[in-house]
């Protein structure tokens, strides 16, 4: 049998990873800093692919890591090391004495502020070992492929299947005697099939992803669920330019609210480098539409009690009725805008959109002519100025039915037009990410083709 890698997420872990946070705050006052904050990490994991019956890799991993940032006043200096011996400790936080004691003074440079700290650390069950041999891996790799190639013969071919565990430990802790640590787990299955008829070939793929191996989707489905939409794909059409509603699949709308955050960053913010500047308290999404951040949901992906500064982590409505309530804030950033902190160092934890009481389907016929984007390439996104234009494709639908699939177009439009243009959020929630979100029909958008 295999050796399989140690784990790493024990409370033994947790405890000698905060012992060495402890001593590297000691070793920075000690060389004569007036404040210093640290991260340390440690991980393990296997990852199996498997193509066309064969297994083409077998990886484990093991990473650890600590970076430590130093404050002279208002000078700031940082350093990393994956060495956790007091010497190379030592040494790390020289290092960032010494970028420090040469850097310019930054008013907005510190740690956040001492009151904000987190006091309480809920369980919120991130850590579930997962006792996967590399042989068992093979075996659901395999299984996962061999469903997806079975499942019609026009499949011809695989791009592979893959199956993954992770398990980890994070400790912070920061010269306001903060110290906060966790350990969590991250498993996945993906796969992705080529299918060719008398039209052409195509190609799709599928994935699940959870804290806990029993809430992934079924080995079969996963191969399933890729070669069907593989195969759906098959007989794609370009379509003539044209100004029509668009829905956006589960998976593709996420999409809209990840470039929603960077709109509302801090640091994009400050440098007055977004097309949402000074829209605190104004409209931005319709009337009734609600965006909230949930970081203590159990098992989410993006669940944490504290920030990547140790600021405690709240609930809080980030869009109510439409209106923006809050930016997504680190300290430094806070301090730039003359505003405080949102607990959001590292970024937002579990940003839920709140779906309508309506179904996939529904919205589809409540669009009833009109795109089904369920994929996008490029990055044609200008934050600045909210422009957005992305290469396409999806299904074109027509009396609230699929009619074709459809390939080769473009997406276009501006974010501040297509968020207040939101006119339906389906209840078909995607959760495997840190942004939780049904499709979503835009009223309007420029479909771009022959």
């Amino acid at each position: 049998m295999m050796r399989l890698p140690e784990t790493v997420h024990s409370d033994e872990t947790l405890d000698r990873l905060k012992e060495i946070a402890g001593d590297s705050l000691a070793e920075a006052k000690r060389q004569g800093a007036s404040a210093a904050e640290v991260g340390l990490n440690t991980s393990s994991g296997l990852s199996v692919n498997a193509r066309l019956g064969d297994v083409e890799t077998i990886e484990h991993t093991r990473d650890k890591g600590l970076g430590i940032t130093v404050y002279f006043g208002k000078k700031k200096g940082s350093a990393s090391t994956t060495d956790f011996t007091r010497e190379a400790i030592a040494e790390t936080v020289h290092a960032a004495c010494v970028i420090a004691r040469y850097t310019s003074e930054d008013e907005c440079a510190g740690l956040a502020d001492a009151s904000l700290m987190a006091t309480r650390f809920p369980d919120l069950d991130l850590i579930h070992p997962w006792p996967l041999t590399p042989e068992r891996a093979i075996e659901i790799a395999l299984e996962v492929e061999n469903a997806a190639r079975d499942f019609d013969p026009r499949i011809t071919n695989s791009e592979g299947a893959g199956v993954s565990h992770h398990e980890g430990a994070y400790v912070y802790a920061n010269s306001h005697d903060f110290v906060g640590g966790y350990a969590s787990s991250q498993h996945g299955f993906n796969c992705a099939v080529i299918a060719q008829d008398d039209s052409g070939m195509q190609r799709d793929y599928w994935y699940s992803v959870a804290r806990h191996a029993d809430d992934l989707e079924a080995s079969v489905k996963v191969g399933e669920t890729a070669a069907r939409r593989t195969v759906e794909r098959l007989g794609s059409r370009k379509l003539s330019t044209r100004t029509v509603p668009v829905v956006y699949a589960a998976e593709s709308a996420r999409g809209l609210f990840h470039h929603f955050v960077s709109a509302i960053r801090g640091s994009s913010l400050y440098r007055e480098a977004s097309f949402l500047l000074d829209h605190l308290g104004k409209r931005v999404f319709p009337e009734g539409f609600h965006i909230r951040e949930e970081p203590h949901l159990r098992r989410g992906l993006g669940s944490a009690a504290f920030d990547n500064e140790g600021v405690a982590t709240q609930a809080r409505d980030v869009i109510r009725d439409g209106v923006l309530e809050g930016y997504v804030l680190d300290a430094y950033s806070a301090r730039k805008l003359g505003m405080q902190t949102t607990g959001n160092a590292g970024g937002v934890h579990n940003l839920v959109v709140d779906p309508d009481d309506v179904s996939f389907e529904d919205l589809l016929k409540e669009m009833n002519t009109g795109l089904l984007v369920t994929e996008l390439m490029g990055m044609g996104i200008n934050i600045v100025t909210g422009d957005y234009s992305r290469g396409a494709c999806g299904f074109w639908v027509e009396n609230g039915e699929i009619q074709f699939p459809v390939e080769e177009i473009t997406v276009a439009g501006n974010l501040r037009d297509m968020y207040l243009g939101i006119r339906r959020v389906a209840n078909d929630v995607d959760p495997r990410g840190n942004v939780r979100t049904g499709s979503v029909m835009v009223e309007q958008m420029t479909v771009a083709g022959d």
